[in-house]
């Protein structure tokens, strides 16, 4: 098996450069590689002073003006390209009413999904391109079929393949991740990113949404969707306090409530469900919040889809542990049971099958069992 920045031959490579460190090296290392590379920078705001600056953003002028400059020392062309009305319909609107229906979205999964590999993509094959080139730590293998599976970064602690496990056979078929198979420290693709004069060397990384400005995730749905009051409730209903709008909660959230009243053992109260049909945030014990299986829907699989049930280990969230799991398609959804209670899982999130290193692929969490009692 190999990686695909290892074909044979030289490929025409339109590397998504989002002005940070990672895509900026991946760019670099495809053109040394041998392929005929074009950077390219998506423009994803209509207003991009409004988006973060300062940080590994993908959206801002600042960012746009660090992916040109790379690209002029990497030597490669460069164009900026407008897909700001996609990514406002696919990704902003997506995360608003997601929250606003009481789930906990990821838009960095959507925007790979839906921006990254298939508008991009798109528009790239169009243009006569063989592959869009990213900077995420991921391995894509070639089977000596010609077949390709998605696969872990070699460095399991810049693993990014949880937030690539919506890409599909034909996107797979056309992505490279020269990243992927290095086993080094972040320092050092500063390091090379410095030897290769690259000014973004230094630039640090955001973890941040990069459409909300200041971080402020509640104030940026409030203004989206307004303040409605609600109220806050135990187990058993009885009130405990009052909110400005349930989609500012998430499953598993602790800090923010707003309590007066402490619980009766005196332990940390956490959000248990979010109800938006009658604007009701549940709270109770950190016990509460395992869960023993779950319902996910929309599965996407790269490659095959797998037939029966099996067993796989999962991943829950874009920086969360693996977990043993049996999973088996039932009626184009997919059924999940855990070898051990998982807790805190959110309706909105995705989880993603891996087999080994292997992604198999990813749904969307529609409702979870608790190992007490009751769904979520």
């Amino acid at each position: 098996m190999t990686d695909t920045t290892q074909r044979t031959r030289p490929l025409r490579v339109l590397a998504a450069m989002s002005g940070g460190v990672d895509s900026a090296v991946a760019a670099a290392r495809a053109a040394e590689a041998g392929h005929d590379v074009t950077g390219v920078h998506l423009a994803l705001s209509a207003n991009p002073q409004s988006f973060r600056t300062g940080a590994r953003g993908c959206c801002t002028i600042e960012d746009s003006r660090d992916a040109r400059r790379a690209a002029d020392v990497i030597g490669i062309p460069f164009y900026v390209w407008d897909l700001a009305d996609r990514f406002r319909e696919d990704v902003v609107e997506d995360f608003v009413a997601e929250y606003e229906a009481g789930r906990t979205p990821n838009p960095c999964l959507r925007c790979n999904e839906k921006i990254k590999f298939a508008a991009l993509l798109d528009k790239a094959l169009a243009l006569g391109f063989d592959a869009v080139c990213t900077g995420h730590y991921a391995q894509v293998i070639v089977n000596s079929d010609g077949t390709r599976e998605l696969h872990r970064a070699s460095d399991m602690a810049k693993d990014q393949s949880y937030v690539l496990g919506v890409l599909d056979d034909r996107q797979l078929a056309h992505a490279m991740f020269p990243l992927g198979d290095t086993v080094t420290t972040k320092d050092e693709i500063r390091a090379e990113a410095e030897r290769r004069g690259l000014a973004v060397a230094k630039k640090p990384d955001s973890h941040d949404i990069c459409f909300i400005a200041d971080g402020d995730t509640q104030g940026f749905l409030a203004s989206r969707l307004g303040k409605a009051e609600g109220d806050i409730v135990d187990e058993s209903g009885a009130k405990l306090g009052t909110h400005e709008g349930a989609y500012g909660f998430t499953i598993g959230q602790r800090k923010g409530l707003r309590i007066g009243t402490p619980a009766p053992d005196g332990k940390p109260r956490y959000v248990l469900d979010i109800s938006p049909v009658d604007n009701t945030v549940t709270v109770g014990p950190a016990d509460a919040l395992d869960v023993n299986a779950l319902t996910a829907v929309k599965p996407r699989w790269c490659g095959a889809a797998p037939t029966g049930p099996g067993t796989y280990t999962a991943q829950l969230r874009a920086h969360g542990g693996e977990t043993e799991v049996t999973a088996e398609v039932v009626d184009g959804t997919l059924e999940v049971t855990f070898g051990e209670p998982v807790r805190g899982v959110a309706p909105g999130q995705a989880i993603v099958l891996y087999d080994g290193t292997r992604v198999v692929g990813s749904a969307t969490i529609a409702s979870t069992v608790r190992a007490t009692a009751g769904v979520a």
